[in-house]
């Protein structure tokens, strides 16, 4: 006979109280706190980037036209994704914004998605689309260049690239959309192998992140002058989440 799985977090022990809960989370690594205290998923032991979601999830709000903006592109049959950002010049803290994420689609696709939130932002990609192709052998970079996207290869220095993004989400440099559901999804299970590698598992958005953090913010521009900006609204995405769509 089977018996109900009961899952209880910090909140449902009533013997411990906050001041009880502060030491014990302060015991406590910051890559496991989320589990540990809330049951959150997590494979934080070899956690490439071990800050807790709440240190950097945000409401979505409205986007000044002035802050400029860019996104990563990272490329592929499997699944592309990319990620938006726009930054706060005055207090140097830079946003992401929205998320595209799909398999399985031809580049005009996700090259349609991508300009639906603005085709006159620049981006940076996955620098491997220069040699390969998906459907009819063009390097992609070129496929989605004739599609209308502003994009350049990015720097691909791997560990400079993910130390800058340590480095900006632990100084509070680079917060998240609480609505980038597919990107928190990966960001909880980024980690290292025993061995110290990267595993490459379900890190699209991850690498996309990079590529916008080691080029794409060095190409951000603001809403130009001459485009009419659309009202903010969020919307419910393709995957279930919802996108911030119109920022």
């Amino acid at each position: 006979m089977s018996r109900p799985i009961v899952t209880a977090i910090w909140d449902d022990v009533p013997h411990l109280d906050p001041a009880a809960k502060a030491e014990l989370l302060a015991s406590i690594p910051p890559h496991q706190r989320a589990a540990r205290a809330r049951g959150v998923p997590t494979l934080g032991t070899g956690a490439i980037y071990p800050v807790p979601e709440e240190d950097i999830s945000v409401a979505p709000f409205a986007i000044p036209e002035h802050w400029p903006r860019s996104y990563g592109l990272d490329v592929g049959w499997n699944r592309t994704a990319a990620v938006w950002a726009a930054t706060d010049r005055d207090a140097q803290v830079t946003y992401l914004y929205a998320e595209h994420y799909r398999g399985q689609a031809e580049p005009s696709v996700h090259a349609d998605a991508i300009r639906a939130r603005g085709a006159w932002i620049p981006g940076a990609i996955d620098p491997a689309a220069r040699g390969r192709g998906q459907t009819d052998g063009r390097a992609l970079l070129d496929a989605y260049r004739d599609l209308g996207l502003d994009l350049t290869p990015a720097d691909n220095a791997v560990e400079s690239g993910l130390h800058k993004i340590w480095q900006m989400l632990s100084g509070g440099r680079l917060k998240v959309f609480s609505t980038l559901a597919q990107w928190f999804a990966e960001y909880r299970l980024y980690r290292r192998d025993d061995h110290g590698r990267i595993v490459k598992d379900r890190d699209h958005l991850m690498d996309a992140t990079r590529y916008l953090a080691m080029t794409g913010l060095d190409r951000a521009r603001a809403t130009p002058a001459e485009t009419p900006a659309r009202p903010s609204r969020p919307s419910r995405g393709r995957n279930g989440g919802e996108d911030w769509l119109g920022l």
